[in-house]
């Protein structure tokens, strides 16, 4: 069985070849001991603190196989971003040229450098080893996030967004860069990208340019992949889309890729999901459900279709081992989402 749970400190090992398998442009699980630990310890934190507010906290999950213990993949939330580290977005706009004189009147797209994402909540760092692609685990994955926010809204900012990879090659090299590296850095993408998955992000405001870049004056293949997702990516895009998450024009500064936002009240799982109580018996659905306790630093979940929902009584019948993988009794309350 799979299950989710937060991470803890002996899940270095296992977390560093997560972060290895994720490749370039994973910026959020870079492969550097002292940051995964760190993120690790932050997350440790963030997952037993008393929160009345978001702040600057950290929920890294991992999914784990029960039977062979290992770590299969990751996902997690930002509380709330750019509180200490200030987030950098390009936003894309228009500008017009006109003269009515020469009776000329030309719009051109720009690219505006900005902080508006500041405070919002980010879902990232979801990575799943491709042994485990198949079937729901990836959906589940990506969905059970807002299971967690929805049972814990004072934790979150209402809105919630997500950073989507851009368009790189097998090399790592992002066609959008490689123009910015020919005027404005010496750097190549994996060197940026490494510098910011390490939080070493001062290099941005010394060395991005101020004004706003003319979308027209970037090489044709740079202006071809602004707002672009890596192929690897389009699934987990396709994802949000159906949650209700939008693009308006927010790309990331190095790859161009597309950030997209939903308010956390209107984002479908979280208003689909619901609280059940528990019975234990041995029922089986026709749909798979995502299934989870209601703790903090003691959450789990599982996606499985052993399980019968009563909607007469708000009851949902589950086998004995989904109530113990997720720690929970008869007369207990869960949240359930149906995945399928």
């Amino acid at each position: 069985m799979l299950v989710l749970r937060p991470i803890k400190t002996d899940d270095f090992a296992a977390l560093k070849e997560v972060a290895k398998a994720s490749g370039h442009g994973f910026t959020s699980l870079p492969v550097c001991d002292d940051l995964l630990e760190r993120k690790i310890a932050r997350a440790v934190d963030s997952f037993n603190k008393q929160v009345e507010s978001p702040q600057d906290e950290g929920y890294l999950f991992v999914l784990e196989d029960t039977q062979s213990k290992e770590i299969v993949g990751t996902t997690a939330i930002e509380a709330a971003v750019g509180l200490d580290v200030p987030l950098y977005h390009y936003h894309m706009g228009k500008t017009v040229h006109h003269s009515s004189t020469l009776g000329v009147y030309n719009t051109v797209d720009i690219l505006s450098m900005c902080n508006d994402y500041t405070g919002a909540t980010e879902i990232c760092t979801l990575f799943l080893k491709e042994s485990h692609r198949s079937g729901l685990a990836g959906r589940f994955l990506s969905r059970i996030r807002f299971l967690f926010m929805a049972q814990h809204q004072q934790r979150f900012s209402n809105r919630v967004i997500a950073e989507m990879r851009g368009v790189s090659d097998s090399h790592g090299h992002s066609p959008f860069w490689q123009w910015l590296q020919e005027h404005f850095f010496t750097i190549d993408f994996p060197t940026a990208d490494h510098l910011i998955g390490t939080g070493n992000k001062v290099f941005i405001s010394e060395l991005m340019p101020k004004y706003p870049i003319y979308a027209n004056l970037l090489s044709e293949d740079a202006q071809k992949v602004i707002g672009k997702v890596h192929d690897k990516t389009k699934p987990a895009l396709r994802l949000l889309e159906k949650e209700g998450f939008e693009f308006r024009g927010y790309v990331d500064l190095f790859d161009a890729g597309p950030t997209v936002e939903a308010q956390l009240d209107n984002i479908k799982s979280v208003r689909d999901s619901r609280l059940l109580t528990v019975e234990i018996g041995d029922q089986q659905s026709v749909d798979t459900f995502a299934i989870s306790n209601l703790e903090v630093n003691e959450f789990k979940a599982v996606f499985s279709c052993n399980i019968a929902i009563n909607e007469s009584s708000d009851t949902a019948i589950i086998s004995q081992e989904i109530a113990t993988a997720i720690g929970v009794s008869a007369g207990q309350s869960i949240r359930v989402l149906k995945l399928s």
